[in-house]
């Protein structure tokens, strides 16, 4: 299920309505281009409803679908599944007003959603710096410090994107791969902690699971079921390529994992083989405060979980 977000900064420049039309002429083909593999499930996702985007300042929609070489296209267009603003597409009761994301210095929240949200995100070519098939993001994230005070995180992170019809072919197989997975019921296809419980053994082939983590699955809030999806997705895929010879701390994780801090590490002991064992290795997942806790098994080059849920301790 394609879920394009659309870049609110590539609908406000200044341009002349010449090249705002031809930019949006394959802006749409590029589009399109995507909706033709998986016609129910595209969405595009944008900042307010796509009938009443301006393209650039000063000059609507209205304007290039008016246009009887443009009325096809746009009758496509409208066939789309759309949602506004760009938060439509977040898990319930999730704002993820934690986090930001700029490009050239400019917050850009349609671009942000579509790294969150593992999507594709999608832009006007009306300027150089959108006619790429993927960006680089500046991240900043509030995380927890030492005495858990406050503190903010910046990093850089990639976002698949598509602004002109070449780039749909740089993407085809990403796309196809994302449509072909639910199609056969795969992890994406995924809606409840039991699922992820019962199928644990597809899905997360190289994790272990302490016996009491059922329960943590089987009760988890189903704002989380996703976010924990996508967490146990991504340490099955750091440990698939672990080699504890050349990275002896730990894998190459996927996300933020950290070990857990000094003072609430008396938090993180579980009962593992007949005797307590630290699982204070931990990913976040959102909603806050959602906790994932584990410890590494260098040996059998793995990791094992032992809970999942709220943060231990709140």
């Amino acid at each position: 299920m394609p879920q394009l977000f659309l870049n609110e900064r590539s609908c406000e420049s200044a341009c002349d309505p010449g090249r705002a039309d031809r930019a949006m002429t394959d802006f749409a083909t590029a589009v399109l281009k995507v909706w033709r593999n998986d016609k129910p499930g595209t969405v595009l996702i944008a900042r307010e409803p796509v009938t009443g985007l301006q393209l650039a300042q000063g000059h609507p929609i209205g304007k290039w679908h008016g246009n009887p070489r443009n009325r096809d296209a746009w009758k496509l267009m409208l066939q789309m599944q759309t949602k506004y603003p760009h938060r439509a597409a977040f898990p319930d009761g999730e704002g993820y007003y934690d986090i930001e994301y700029r490009h050239d210095g400019r917050t850009v929240v349609g671009l942000g959603a579509a790294h969150l949200m593992k999507g594709l995100g999608v832009s006007l070519p009306v300027e150089p710096c959108w006619a790429a098939d993927h960006l680089t993001l500046e991240r900043e994230q509030l995380v927890e410090e030492e005495g858990d005070a406050d503190g903010s995180a910046v990093s850089e992170v990639r976002v698949p994107h598509l602004s002109l019809p070449d780039h749909y072919e740089t993407h085809r197989a990403w796309i196809k791969e994302g449509v072909d997975a639910v199609r056969r019921g795969g992890l994406d296809a995924v809606r409840t902690g039991g699922e992820l419980w019962r199928e644990r053994a597809r899905l997360f082939p190289r994790l272990q699971f302490l016996p009491r983590v059922e329960g943590d699955l089987l009760g988890l809030a189903e704002v989380w079921v996703g976010p924990v999806r996508e967490r146990l997705a991504e340490l099955e895929e750091a440990v698939s390529t672990w080699d504890p010879a050349a990275r002896p701390i730990a894998p190459e994780w996927k996300s933020d994992v950290r070990t857990e801090f000094q003072h609430r590490r008396k938090l993180c002991w579980f009962p593992d083989g007949g005797r307590d064992e630290l699982f204070d290795w931990h990913s976040e997942f959102l909603p806050k405060p959602g906790r994932l806790h584990f410890r590494l098994l260098h040996d059998e080059r793995t990791l094992r979980v032992a809970y999942v849920g709220r943060k231990l301790g709140v």
